[in-house]
């Protein structure tokens, strides 16, 4: 199966995540508590899936070897921390400026941080260089994002300050994706990549959640009855650490990023179409911002040996 496709799909992933995750939270008037909802079911599954699993364990002895060596930092292996951080940053800035605000800084975070990881070789896949095409690809899709949430923006929620912490968010997420590959370079088994990621983003939203409520500024409430698909953003989460650690170290985080993208709008639509949330509508805007996600792609080229190229 094509990486580009399963890149797309895991975009596609992510956007019933965060619907599923949208949803819990919205019921539990509680970010933090519906994060460590969908972490902490994910590291039961994983955990699970561990037991069962001969691969796994060979991917743990084989971090263990690259970490005693000096192959692999051990900060490294940290990478679940960084997704836990940008769960935590999203709850609190998405209620100041606005989901639409938020997804085009983000973005526009991923996508920058994407080029300066490629460079780098972070991913453990080797080196891109930094070129005009990559730069066009980068930015056609930070566009192409703007414009698929044109008709959400509202002006006064337009916050330098919490703007540039969805960037910074962004910015992480692309940080995350890069040292995944890298973890999964030295594992060579994607649900040992996972495992690591659920057990470190998990611990860190436990401690966030119970300071929180330690200052009397989270509540932590009852778990509501259903709908039942409001808790499979673990599910989703196992799935998609999987693939993105695997994908990115052969496309590189930003072509990654760029199929990614296209598949969380092609996501967004079918949500909007089934299950939208309320107020919201499919619009024009959204999907003249698929088009031109696909157009980035073009642009930045269709495969990583391509974009090594000036």
């Amino acid at each position: 199966m094509r990486l580009d496709f399963l890149a797309a799909l895991s975009g596609v992933l992510i956007a019933f995540q965060a619907r599923a995750n949208g949803e819990l939270s919205s019921r539990l008037g509680n970010g933090l508590e519906a994060a460590l909802v969908s972490f902490g079911s994910g590291l039961v599954i994983i955990a699970i899936i561990s037991f069962f699993h001969p691969g796994i364990k060979s991917g743990l002895r084989r971090i263990q070897v690259a970490v005693r060596a000096g192959d692999l930092k051990r900060w490294r292996l940290l990478a679940g921390a960084l997704g836990g951080s940008f769960v935590a940053v999203q709850t609190q800035i998405v209620p100041l400026i606005g989901v639409a605000i938020y997804s085009v800084a983000s973005i526009a975070g991923q996508t920058a941080v994407s080029l300066i990881v490629d460079r780098i070789g972070l991913t453990g896949g080797g080196k891109k260089l930094i070129s005009r095409r990559r730069i066009g690809a980068a930015l056609v899709t930070v566009v192409a994002v703007l414009i698929s949430v044109l008709d959400r923006i509202e002006a006064r929620n337009l916050s330098l300050i919490a703007v540039s912490v969805g960037v910074l968010a962004g910015a992480i997420v692309g940080v995350q994706r890069a040292l995944n590959g890298e973890i999964n370079e030295h594992s060579k088994q994607s649900f040992t990549t996972s495992l690591f990621n659920f057990v470190t983003g998990t611990s860190l939203i436990i401690i966030l959640l119970l300071t929180g409520a330690a200052i009397g500024k989270i509540n932590i409430v009852t778990l509501p009855s259903g709908p039942w698909w409001i808790y499979t953003g673990g599910v989703i989460g196992v799935v998609y650490v999987a693939f993105t650690s695997t994908i990115v170290q052969h496309l590189g985080v930003l072509t990654f990023t760029l199929f990614s993208v296209g598949g969380q709008l092609v996501g967004s639509l079918l949500i909007d179409f089934y299950s939208p949330t309320q107020g919201v509508h499919v619009s024009t805007y959204l999907v003249t911002g698929i088009f031109m996600t696909y157009l980035g792609v073009v642009v930045g080229g269709a495969s990583s040996s391509k974009l090594q190229k000036k």
